[in-house]
């Protein structure tokens, strides 16, 4: 567990992991140079599974490589300092390695803090745009993200691609296109949940999406040789870059057109056919969630929301995206912005530990 200034969920964080029901967990934490008092708050915890180690501020790759370097086990959980883990999420992570051809899994992302506005659309994005497509590349065999909110490596897959670098802004990208390059089977585990706290305001949401769009953009111009190179590298060069371009850069940068032609129908020619579409649209997308949200097992209840996030969120998106297309084309460097944390995901770990009592 790489730390940067986590005091608001670090307890709770440490906890989830060290305390959860898989047996013989070692829980390496490394404190990456924090100015606050994340340290001494691990230090505190008095848990004998679990060991610090504090460093000078490098950044989140060397920290992910020094407690990778520490850790004694062939299986290598990577965990961020603000995710809250269920009691059996470990061991719901780690069943896939039983497959030797596994070398990572990615686990299943929840945001904590989906109360208001905001956190209710991160929370519609993180189940349809994120959990419903890993399901999707899965069986393409071509899954270009591991999160580093709850993920895991087979060691030898790490030695194999060298570890973490620190190339892009979005590692956790980079890192699992490497480990598919390297011919290991990358799958998604659902019940492996972890809560996370997403950011609760637009000038954070800003923040965070720019730096995994640039991240994401980095990544795939890195692995774009993937393109030429025969086996499962191949297949994710020819199937899942492709596959992201077009879903993750294209399309949501022609998406306004829509609204813009609905707009213009309706105003200046005061067609009906341009709303209806639009409204088709939103329905099929609303059918998407719904069964996205039923795989998932969420309640349906957000998705009143749906509608609203069609004007607000997804501009805000394709803003970012504008940017950061336009940044990467530049050649423009980006640098990492820490996002300032509520304790949301720890706040989500006491509410359900009472509810279980």
């Amino acid at each position: 567990m790489p730390v940067y200034n986590e005091r608001e969920n670090i307890a709770a964080a440490v906890r989830s992991i060290a305390c959860g029901d898989y047996p013989g967990i070692e829980v390496v934490v490394v404190n990456d140079g924090s100015t606050d008092d994340s340290a001494a708050i691990v230090a505190g915890l008095g848990l004998p599974n679990v060991r610090l180690i504090s460093i000078p501020n490098g950044g989140k790759a060397n920290a992910l490589n020094v407690g990778i370097a520490h850790a004694s086990h062939d299986i290598i959980v990577m965990v961020d300092g603000d995710t809250v883990l269920e009691p059996d999420s470990l061991r719901m992570l780690v069943q896939p390695f039983a497959d030797p051809r596994v070398g990572g899994v990615a686990g299943n992302v929840k945001v904590s803090n989906r109360r208001g506005l905001i956190g209710k659309w991160q929370h519609i994005e993180y189940v349809i745009g994120f959990n419903l497509d890993r399901r999707l590349f899965e069986l393409m065999q071509c899954m270009p993200t591991i999160p580093g909110a709850i993920g895991a490596f087979r060691r030898q897959a790490l030695r194999d691609v060298g570890g973490v670098r620190d190339r892009t802004l979005a590692e956790d990208t980079d890192l699992t296109m490497a480990v598919i390059r390297a011919g290991w089977k990358v799958v998604y585990e659902e019940r492996a949940r972890a809560w996370t706290e997403a950011p609760h305001t637009l000038r954070q949401l800003w923040r965070q999406r720019y730096r995994w769009s640039y991240g994401t953009m980095q990544a795939m111009w890195i692995h774009r040789g993937a393109i030429r190179d025969s086996g499962p590298s191949g297949r994710f060069g020819r199937l899942g870059l492709p596959f992201l371009a077009a879903f993750g850069i294209v399309f949501p940068l022609l998406a306004p057109i829509v609204d813009i032609m609905t707009i213009y129908g309706l105003a200046v020619t005061g067609s009906l056919t341009a709303g209806l579409g639009w409204l088709a649209m939103l329905g099929l997308q609303l059918i998407t969630a719904v069964v996205a949200f039923r795989l998932d097992r969420e309640p349906l209840r957000p998705l009143w929301s749906l509608p609203l996030q069609q004007f607000v969120y997804r501009q805000l998106l394709y803003i970012v995206l504008v940017r950061s297309v336009a940044a990467a084309l530049a050649g423009v460097a980006l640098r990492w912005h820490k996002l300032h944390r509520t304790g949301a995901a720890a706040a989500h770990a006491s509410g359900a530990a009472s509810g279980n009592t």
